[in-house]
């Protein structure tokens, strides 16, 4: 009979590395993935293995983080995100009408061309898009000096008159990197806006997220979200991306300070709930004075937001 401890060191098969190397490359904070790719390349001991989970882990880790990366011929950035996926590893930039390609390991754009006449909205609905993502590139530059923005059309691009629905993604993303302070972070908002003709109203779904990672001596993680629904008149293209535009800015302003007051205000008791009786640093925390620690005040601080 086989001895408990050798069944515990039973050598894993190259499937359980690959998918256990997956889960950790795809679940790495914002700004991280290159760090955990080393560490994860060592431990598996096996070039070819980790090459098939870094093919499928990073593109699932950027779009799911919403990436940012600048165009080749630097007129822009484009934001890494389902929304904008046209071909693999090709993504489209709707403000300048391009495709960028995409190393999605590496993380930069490869190549660059003009977007092709099925792959672009037409004039009707471009109006509807071009007044929305004016708006929201001005309430981004606001509210988000290190946010990128983009307004993507997903359903019915190829009406060309009223009378029909159609459906537009609004994306912004907003990332503080900067590990040599142990600290990385992003804003991630997703806002799908559906034009009904026959009500005569654009419905609204928010998703936001909100994540943070400080690794000073410890290991510190923030993962909020929420999701909004609201809708408002359908109008003009510069009545509507009015209107959408304000609805995000009081979601998110909201959620913002909901998220402030919850941590500004979290009980000591919390704290002390989670804590060592004497810290791996050998220092005694200062219960006395828990207030000096607000995780929303850094990601403030980091992110440029709520100012």
């Amino acid at each position: 009979m086989a001895d408990c401890s050798d069944e515990a060191q039973a050598e894993l098969s190259d499937k359980e590395k690959k998918d256990i190397a997956v889960w950790f490359l795809s679940n790495a904070p914002v700004g991280e993935i290159s760090y955990v790719a080393k560490d994860i390349r060592a431990l598996i001991g096996d070039d070819k293995l980790y090459d098939m989970a870094a093919s499928e882990a990073f593109p699932r880790h950027n779009k799911a983080h919403l990436l940012i990366l600048e165009l080749p011929d630097r007129s822009g950035d484009v934001i890494i995100t389902g929304h904008g996926e046209i071909g693999k590893n090709q993504y489209l930039e709707p403000r300048t009408a391009q495709v960028a390609t995409v190393d999605h390991i590496k993380q930069v754009c490869t190549g660059l061309r003009p977007a092709m006449d099925d792959e672009l909205p037409s004039p009707y609905i471009e109006e509807f898009r071009y007044a929305l993502d004016v708006e929201l590139c001005k309430y981004v530059a606001e509210a988000y000096p290190k946010g990128i923005s983009a307004v993507y059309c997903t359903r019915g691009k190829e009406i060309d008159e009223p009378g029909s629905d159609f459906e537009f993604v609004a994306i912004i993303s907003a990332s503080k990197k900067s590990p040599q302070n142990f600290c990385n972070g992003n804003w991630r908002s997703v806002w799908t806006f559906e034009f009904k003709d026959e009500t005569q109203l654009v419905g609204v779904k928010g998703k936001i997220q909100v994540a943070a990672h400080y690794f000073e001596e410890g290991n510190v993680q923030l993962d909020a979200k929420n999701e909004f629904n609201d809708s408002t008149i359908f109008q003009s293209p510069e009545d509507c991306a009015v209107q959408l535009t304000n609805i995000i800015r009081h979601h998110e302003s909201e959620y913002f300070q909901s998220l402030e007051a919850s941590y500004l205000h979290l009980p000591d008791g919390m704290f002390k709930d989670l804590r060592r009786k004497l810290p791996i640093t050998r220092t005694l925390f200062p219960w006395h004075n828990t207030l000096q620690f607000s995780v929303t005040r850094d990601i403030s601080k980091e992110l440029g937001i709520g100012k």
